[in-house]
């Protein structure tokens, strides 16, 4: 199904594995303990964002379609179209909006890398997901 030519089974597919390895990067590679570490965030201040978890699913998706909207608009469809478009948008967009934590906040320059990492691998994913789903 197309949505102002947008496969939309494309979009949900490429959210789902954005989701699925950010929770294989922050719930199972990385402790709490550490993650606590790198982004300044209590224990008190985690158990009181659990009501917000359901909600989780709403930036990957968010991303996808972006994604979907920036490789059309460049008109780089295949796989290899898709996946560097997302690696730019990784870098300039998600990785460029995520510095603020680190300028402005509380991350310890450690989780750079980290989350360098962790939006390239998911846009990246996503991005040939998109780029190659016809």
């Amino acid at each position: 199904m197309r949505v102002m030519g947008h496969n939309v089974l494309a979009i949900i597919v490429a959210a789902l594995v954005i989701y699925g390895i950010e929770f294989l990067i922050f719930a199972v590679l990385i402790s709490p303990e550490q993650y606590m570490a790198f982004t300044g965030v209590s224990a008190d201040q985690m158990a009181g964002g659990q009501a917000r978890m359901p909600f989780g699913v709403v930036p990957p998706l968010l991303a996808a379609i972006g994604l979907s909207l920036v490789i059309r608009w460049r008109d780089r469809p295949g796989l290899m179209g898709g996946l560097t478009t997302a690696l730019m948008m990784a870098v300039l967009f998600a990785f460029g909006t995520s510095l603020y934590g680190y300028v402005y906040g509380p991350h310890a320059s450690a989780y750079l890398p980290v989350n360098l990492g962790h939006f390239l691998v998911c846009w990246g994913a996503a991005g040939a997901i998109l780029g190659a789903w016809k």
